[in-house]
């Protein structure tokens, strides 16, 4: 059993400690993989289209594998999940280490294993979420998920800035760093407690495989909130063209890719530590969307900057804007959500808002091969601030959403 839930402060659950140092580790390697990555790829194709495709391995196994990874996380033990997850990119970046060190890593070979360590995360990812309410009591929820977001933004800030500067020294060293380190989560994980449940577990079938989508299709609140993150981060999201930024914008160098890599983490960070000690008292839903409209300004004023320290503020905002949307979602996912098809309804949610980040990746990679960089960025963030507005009016239950707590409503 967890720790007693004596107190509401996080740090006196030992379970969620030992949950939110492996998911800083995992993530820190992970965007740390990600810099490295994404350097070496441009530096051996100089093409934008590449970094586009970087996106798309980490897309694929998302869409492809959505349905199994919900019957995964809800029928196997959720750590065992993650931990076998945590080892298969461990393999994956051992395979980049020895790639480079060999000097044999081609273009394609490289998409071949991120497309592994993409399979690895797209288990990890939904399931991670899923684990959280056995952890801590349903009271401390909303904080626990946005200290479960500050754990992710603490991984962004130091993640790319470490890989962009131990890349300057040995590419190799940082593939081999991120092999020890998510094998350091899986183990963590490991050591997690959670609160046994007694939920009947229903034989897989057809119905059970596709609850999770008859579950969100017919509650407009999180339909809503999950299509707004997927529309708003696939048009609006300008990681993949931070390569191009720091090498051919703003005239730097892999450290500079590091620090824009870092920046949106840092606003992100700031603000996930205050929802973590003041969770959103109401007006959530108006707030989110707000959070929204602003994460496109953001991109906007990326897309027009030219100085390494205004791109940074921009991207700072666009994080901590991204940070209260995405605590706002998540909150209303996991409280609104049945704990027995949970893994279900969070491996669509991951399909529609995880798959989002790398589907627009993609999207920013192949408009700036056709269009440049600057376009790409421009477009997009005025995709989001139309999207806000569209979304708005498609969905007034979610506007309408005031506190974030359990629907008390009958499943329809």
């Amino acid at each position: 059993m967890p720790e007693p839930a004596a107190a509401s402060s996080l740090t006196r659950h030992r379970s969620f400690m030992l949950f939110w140092c492996a998911r800083t580790f995992t993530n820190g390697a992970y965007m740390m993989q990600g810099v490295a990555v994404g350097w070496q790829i441009y530096e051996l194709t100089n093409d934008p289209f590449d970094l586009g495709l970087v996106g798309l391995m980490q897309f694929l196994p998302l869409v492809g594998f959505s349905i199994v990874i919900g019957q995964v996380a809800d029928v196997f033990d959720r750590r065992l999940v993650i931990a076998i997850s945590q080892l298969g990119k461990a393999a994956a970046a051992l395979a980049l280490a020895v790639g480079t060190a060999r000097n044999a890593l081609t273009r394609d070979a490289m998409l071949a294993i991120l497309l592994a360590s993409g399979t690895a995360r797209a288990f990890e990812i939904p399931t991670i979420h899923a684990l959280l309410p056995g952890i801590v009591p349903a009271k401390l929820l909303p904080r626990a998920i946005a200290a479960s977001a500050s754990a992710q933004q603490t991984a962004v800030i130091c993640g790319p800035s470490l890989g962009g500067l131990l890349y300057m020294f040995s590419p190799t060293g940082v593939y081999a760093i991120c092999t020890l380190v998510f094998i350091a989560a899986s183990v963590l994980i490991s050591l997690v407690r959670v609160t046994p449940r007694n939920e009947a577990r229903r034989p897989v079938s057809l119905a059970t495989l596709f609850a999770g989508f008859r579950y969100i299709r017919r509650h407009p609140i999180l339909l809503g909130a999950i299509s707004l993150d997927l529309f708003a981060v696939l048009l609006g999201g300008v990681t993949a063209l931070l390569p191009i930024y720091a090498r051919d914008i703003l005239a730097a160098g892999p450290w500079a890719l590091g620090v824009l890599r870092s920046a949106p983490a840092v606003g992100a960070l700031a603000t996930s530590l205050i929802l973590a000690r003041r969770a959103i008292g109401g007006d959530a839903g108006r707030i989110m969307f707000a959070a929204v409209g602003v994460f496109g300004l953001a991109s906007l004023a990326f897309g027009l900057s030219t100085s390494v320290v205004v791109s940074f503020l921009a991207l700072m905002v666009y994080g901590a804007s991204d940070a209260i949307s995405v605590v706002i979602r998540q909150s209303l996912v996991q409280m609104r959500t049945p704990h027995d098809m949970l893994g279900r309804v969070l491996a669509v949610n991951s399909m529609f808002t995880g798959s989002s980040g790398s589907l627009g990746e993609f999207r920013a990679g192949a408009v700036a091969a056709a269009l440049g960089a600057v376009p790409s960025a421009l477009i997009g963030g005025l995709g989001t601030v139309a999207v806000m507005v569209i979304w708005m009016w498609a969905f007034p239950q979610l506007r309408r959403v005031d506190k974030l707590a359990p629907d008390e409503s009958p499943t329809p």
